[in-house]
């Protein structure tokens, strides 16, 4: 996987209080809170206990059977995604509203439901709203549907699962050629039917770096940034798995969701349909019939080492000046 790291020495650090409050301080100095010092005092603990439960679930969940991570991990999620919400808003949760999960899972159909298929739908209010407004600044469009399908094509480790099982391409893997350069295969301009000038303006339209197509001819695109993309880790509309970068093969991925929240919105569904429906959940491990089985213990491995790393990362550079 390589993302094993989030028991990383670099994270013991959150384990001493007077390192946490001297963090935290930094943080809210950062975005200029007043009293940064006396917030960062009040809410060190806090944060220190959402980290310590954050990994108390993921250390669960991977000695636990699959059935049951989707729980477990879901809660770990939450609690790391809690003590990121807190170098930000000291004063969170401030009210009732941000503490409902924020997303709604849909009546299921006994026959012939698909997991790929199933939808979810944001709320006005909750953890899913604002964790997006306030770490990946996305505003969220109530009531607005996300299927599981589509969120698991932002996952750059499931796309080959895609090509294997549904011979669907969708991501394209850009080489590296020095830190600002790359190169990815023409063939994105048949998926996306594009020309390389409207591929060049599309992705100008979409990302927040400067892009030009510098060259292309019938196998290759040479795209040239004006700085390192990887150094904006979880910008859009790239993917990212590792050191390496991907763009999405369709046009319905060029969205503002940030991976994190696609991880949220699956991981919410999942952890419903195992409370809930349990006997679709017991058929699914035991007659693997369907493509959904392949992809659900696909996703579980990818999020209960990524999802750490992603938001480990996030606060590590929290607290930079």
């Amino acid at each position: 996987m390589g993302y094993s790291g989030h028991y990383h020495s670099n994270n013991y650090a959150y384990q001493s209080a007077s390192y946490v409050q001297q963090y935290l301080k930094e943080c809210y100095s950062n975005i200029e809170l007043p009293d940064a010092e006396r917030k960062s005092y009040d809410s060190c603990y806090r944060f220190m206990y959402f980290i310590e439960y954050g990994e108390r679930y993921y250390r669960h969940a991977s000695t636990a059977d699959a059935e049951l991570k989707p729980i477990l991990l879901f809660y770990g999620m939450i609690q790391l995604l809690k003590a990121c919400l807190i170098t930000i808003d000291p004063n969170y949760p401030g009210d009732t509203h941000v503490l409902a999960h924020g997303v709604t899972s849909r009546k299921r159909k006994k026959r012939h439901y698909a997991f790929l298929q199933d939808e979810v739908k944001g709320q006005k209010n909750g953890l899913f709203e604002y964790f997006s407004r306030k770490m990946f600044h996305v505003k969220q469009v109530e009531g607005e549907k996300y299927k599981m399908e589509d969120l698991l094509t932002l996952i750059p480790e499931v796309c080959p699962l895609f090509e294997k099982l549904t011979r669907k391409v969708t991501s394209y893997k850009m080489i590296s050629l020095t830190s600002t350069s790359f190169t990815i295969q023409a063939s994105i301009l048949d998926t996306l039917n594009m020309t390389a000038e409207r591929f060049e303006s599309y992705l100008q339209q979409h990302g927040d770096t400067s892009i030009k197509v510098l060259t292309h001819n019938r196998d290759f695109i040479t795209l040239q940034f004006k700085e390192d993309p990887v150094a904006g880790l979880q910008r859009r509309p790239f993917l990212y798995d590792r050191n390496t970068l991907y763009l999405p093969a369709e046009r319905s991925q060029y969205n503002p969701i940030a991976e994190v929240m696609a991880h949220y919105l699956i991981l919410y569904n999942l952890s419903m349909i195992c409370r809930y429906e349990t006997e679709w959940w017991g058929d699914l491990f035991h007659t693997q019939e369907s493509l959904d089985l392949p992809f659900i213990l696909q996703f579980l491995e990818v999020t209960s080492e990524k999802i750490p790393h992603l938001l480990y990362e996030f606060l590590n550079k929290r607290g930079k000046s």
